[in-house]
């Protein structure tokens, strides 16, 4: 069977493309030109696939490359920043005809109609962490450290709120301090989140990162990595709460040995 991707931003289509490569699996790849790491050509065309680019709204020729290239069976990885969509990019006239199809254009309705005009060219858009198990951690405390009794705290007034925004696909992040809401994610981003946090009210910040209710592995899948430890230290950050089999830690070992070094607890809780 052939496999496609479409690669966005950031290390998830390299993780993708390696895992996929671990398994025997080739990938026909269509990467995003606004968003995409060049470096994802060479790593694609190493491990056997082909490559084409394509601009943010150019559907009808992703897709026909897939097509021509006997995809059946494609997974997205990597963000394409929302506003992308905002960015005066020119559509081609599928993805006009899918925009203009959408009672509302967050996340979910987005990438879901990106899912049916696959669909209807008999492609099937496929969980995204399908070779990337290992990468998924399981519930309880995942560094040394343990939250303390104020982060715990934190963490139980978090989840409540961040659930919430997470089910009406507003965000996957919260940021607390002391049982208030310091800030909410929005389309800016995590790493973009949390620093506007750490302006506001730095230092003793919980930061909590959930997967939506009923979450769709295909696409939008929470993600944390060594940056995100990083840009929490500067924030002030000292906790950070994620749920269990439903989150992808990217370079787990150092992303950890950086939360030791940063005095950070990491904690994976059970999805609702």
């Amino acid at each position: 069977m052939r496999y496609g991707l479409i690669a966005g931003n950031g290390q998830f289509p390299f993780l993708v493309i390696e895992g996929a490569r671990r398994a025997g699996v080739e990938f026909a790849v269509a990467a995003i030109r606004e968003e995409t790491d060049a470096r994802v050509e060479q790593a694609a065309t190493s491990a056997g696939g082909r490559v084409v680019w394509v601009g943010i709204g150019q559907l009808g020729k992703m897709i026909r490359f897939f097509k021509s290239e006997g995809v059946e069976k494609v997974i997205m990885a990597g963000q394409v920043k929302h506003a992308q969509i905002f960015s005066g990019a020119l559509p081609d006239l599928r993805m006009l005809r899918m925009l203009m199809s959408l009672p509302r254009r967050n996340t979910d309705a987005l990438i879901g109609a990106v899912a049916g005009e696959l669909a209807r060219d008999s492609i099937e858009l496929i969980d995204s962490t399908t070779f990337l198990s290992d990468h998924l951690p399981q519930a309880g405390v995942l560094t040394r450290r343990a939250p303390s009794k104020r982060e715990n705290a934190d963490i139980e007034y978090g989840l409540e709120v961040a659930r919430e925004i997470a089910r009406l696909d507003l965000g996957q992040t919260i940021v607390v301090r002391a049982r208030a809401c310091v800030a909410i994610e929005a389309m800016e981003g995590t790493d973009a989140t949390l620093r506007r946090a750490g302006s506001l009210a730095r230092g003793k910040l919980t930061i909590v990162k959930v997967a939506k209710p009923n979450q769709d592995m295909r696409f939008d899948v929470p993600v944390v990595g060594v940056p995100t430890i990083e840009t929490m230290a500067e924030a002030g950050a000292t906790c950070l709460c994620i749920t269990a089999g439903k989150t992808l830690l990217f370079d787990r070992e150092q992303m950890i040995e950086q939360a030791e070094r940063e005095r950070i607890a990491i904690i994976a809780v059970p999805p609702v």
